[in-house]
């Protein structure tokens, strides 16, 4: 392993980033908080992006919060969106689900055969398209999570990829969005009576240790049930699916990275996973409403407090709160094993989970599986990128997709 790995910033001081996936539409930083012309309130600090997240004054806004809010009905709202003691209770009924305990004794199994049959079938075919392998492992694994096991016709991965594919960021009714709109419905009646009535008739019947048993319980509805199945697709399906295609790409363009990962334990090898998600948080953006007046330091220069007003939309930068030197140190752009951040209490991927209550609880779960993932497929000693990955961007999870990743096996 290289000095350079080891020690100080692993890449050449004239290289101004190692992100791969950050959009080039994004207006360079400037102050820790500020409002835009449109009146959205942009933080970019990482304290002050805690605080938001943390605060008790603002509610979820983000992910179509205030889309579905206007929606017509009487259905209880997904965990997602709910706030306050309602939110918290349900976090705290369902957090067996996601706890280390559980996923070592209910998934780590899983994760292991499936993903060393994805293995094997890169070693038959020898080349995949890196994006679809990634999606099949989270469907399956998040799948069990909830309780999508019980499905009429295979392809659940292929439904989820095709809902979330579509506009469904607004409404109009135009002839393109009331046909975009009917697109989407129909997917969505496709992906419940294929994949969410068979696992809700089945454990009716017999109830099981996941998601749906416990909404059952709950007494939740068809309806509502598919709502939260459709959330917690999007929560963990999507972006790990995502976040396992751009850590492998890290690493297969960094042999000393690749090398340093295969050889650590898996402390050290998830603290890396971390690292890697610091750099290219899944979710770029998290959005809130201020319920009420929020004051924040305007930045780390001692900048004279910031009001932002309730009923504000705030817009939270997350690749600025984890590239905050403040935090980082050094070389917050580049991709640095090891790193040590500069304050008490953060995680390695320091805003890549979110903070506050709304902080994704499955994050324990996503950097398992893509540990077992990643530790059998860059094993592979002839594994190479046969062709690099293209990079759009998602506006329903304000996060990237990287699609037609070529690896193969072989001499490059």
């Amino acid at each position: 392993m290289s000095d350079e790995v080891r020690g100080g910033c692993p890449v050449d001081h004239a290289a101004l980033s190692q992100r791969k996936t950050v959009r080039t539409v994004e207006a360079p930083a400037r102050e820790a908080v500020e409002q835009g012309p449109d009146g959205v309130w942009h933080v970019r600090g990482h304290a002050q992006t805690r605080e938001v997240l943390r605060s008790t004054e603002v509610k979820q806004a983000g992910f179509n919060a205030e889309l579905l809010q206007k929606m017509p009905g009487e259905m209880r709202a997904p965990i997602l969106y709910q706030e306050g003691k309602p939110h918290n209770e349900q976090r705290a009924k369902t957090a067996r689900f996601f706890s280390p305990r559980a996923v070592s004794e209910n998934y780590r199994g899983l994760m292991e055969e499936f993903a060393g049959g994805l293995i094997s079938e890169l070693r038959r075919k020898r080349r995949a398209e890196l994006d679809d392998l990634s999606l099949k492992l989270a469907v399956k694994v998040a799948g069990k999570v909830v309780g999508l096991t019980d499905s009429r016709v295979p392809g659940m991965d292929r439904r989820l990829e095709a809902f979330f594919a579509n506009d469904i960021t607004s409404f109009g009714w135009s002839p393109r969005a009331l046909l975009g709109f009917a697109r989407n419905q129909t997917r969505v009646a496709a992906f419940f009576y294929l994949d969410v009535k068979p696992a809700i008739e089945a454990r009716k019947k017999e109830p099981r240790e996941d998601v749906i048993s416990h909404l059952i319980e709950q007494g939740y509805g068809d309806g509502e049930i598919l709502t939260e199945c459709l959330t917690y697709a999007a929560a963990g399906m999507v972006t790990t699916r995502e976040f396992i295609s751009v850590a492998a790409w890290h690493m297969l363009e960094q042999p000393t990275v690749r090398e340093r990962y295969l050889q650590a334990d898996e402390k050290e090898r998830h603290a890396l996973l971390e690292e890697i998600l610091r750099l290219e948080p899944v979710v770029g953006h998290l959005y809130r409403r201020a319920t009420a007046d929020i004051q924040l330091d305007g930045g780390p220069d001692g900048e004279a407090s910031v009001t932002i007003p309730a009923g504000s939309l705030v817009d939270l930068h997350i690749y600025d709160a984890n590239a905050d030197e403040s935090v980082a140190g050094e070389c917050p752009l580049a991709l640095r094993p090891g790193r040590e951040l500069q304050k008490e209490k953060v995680g390695a991927a320091v805003m890549g989970f979110g903070d506050g209550s709304h902080r994704c609880p499955g994050s324990y779960i996503a950097i398992q599986e893509s540990d077992v993932f990643l530790r059998k497929l860059l094993a592979l000693e002839d594994l190479h990128i046969e062709r690099k990955p293209s990079v759009s961007w998602n506006e329903l999870v304000a996060g990237y997709e990287v699609r037609s990743f070529t690896i193969a096996l072989g001499s490059s």
